[in-house]
């Protein structure tokens, strides 16, 4: 990969072969390889199978699953994932990730939004380990250590304190949580989060870095 980002492996999902085309083109003169997966169901198995070196996942279509988001941040194993989503001010738009493009946008700004992600190499880039204190995760691998002590995470559990710790000192929502470990549309309410987090708080013990907005939401504390 040369040091603008260029050269790595794009994964594009999308459900429109002629979007799907024209982002193609864009992408590949830009300097990147290039993999398109039409069928959205088939967005986990295709990220696990190509390792990409990032996926531009469009989830601006209201009837996907509502976990398909996390099902392929999981398969993309630390790789990041650009969400691509319906506009923030309307019912279906939804704040999602590190990562992200709202319609409409010009083949450009997805170009430049993927030099980004490949340029930061997604949470935990540096060596592949996020810390927090005593707190410290393994995206790849998918363990926590505390005080170095191995801590159990349900999947959820794992998946909300990667999102925070991939965004230290950054106040985020029990709805944009939700969003980014249930994905968009899921459906649980915001009560599912504070209990997440209460589980979450309990098993990191003294050393949890997670802290309360009032009013707001949450913070992870660097």
């Amino acid at each position: 990969m040369n040091a603008d980002g260029a050269g790595g492996l794009v994964l594009v999902v999308e459900h429109d072969q002629a979007v799907a085309e024209l982002q193609r083109r864009y992408l590949a003169r830009a300097g990147y390889t290039v993999e398109i997966e039409t069928d959205p169901a088939l967005a986990p198995s295709a990220t696990g199978r190509l390792r990409p070196d990032v996926v531009v996942l469009d989830l601006s279509v209201a009837s996907l699953p509502a976990d398909l988001y996390r099902r392929v941040t999981e398969a993309a194993g630390g790789a990041p994932v650009i969400a691509v989503t319906a506009p923030l001010d309307q019912p279906a738009g939804r704040a999602l990730g590190e990562y992200q493009v709202t319609r409409p946008f010009s083949p450009r700004v997805l170009v430049g939004a993927v030099g980004e992600a490949l340029r930061s190499g997604g949470p935990g880039a540096d060596g592949g380990v996020l810390q927090a204190g005593e707190v410290m995760l393994d995206p790849r691998a998918r363990t926590v250590m505390v005080d170095e002590r191995s801590v159990a995470l349900t999947v959820t559990e794992f998946d909300l304190l990667e999102f925070l710790m991939g965004n230290p000192g950054r106040v985020f929502t029990r709805e944009q949580l939700l969003d980014a470990a249930w994905g968009p549309g899921a459906g649980a309410g915001s009560r599912t989060v504070d209990v997440h987090i209460a589980q979450l708080r309990s098993k990191l013990g003294e050393s949890s870095p997670i802290r309360t907005v009032r009013g707001v939401g949450y913070v992870l504390d660097a």
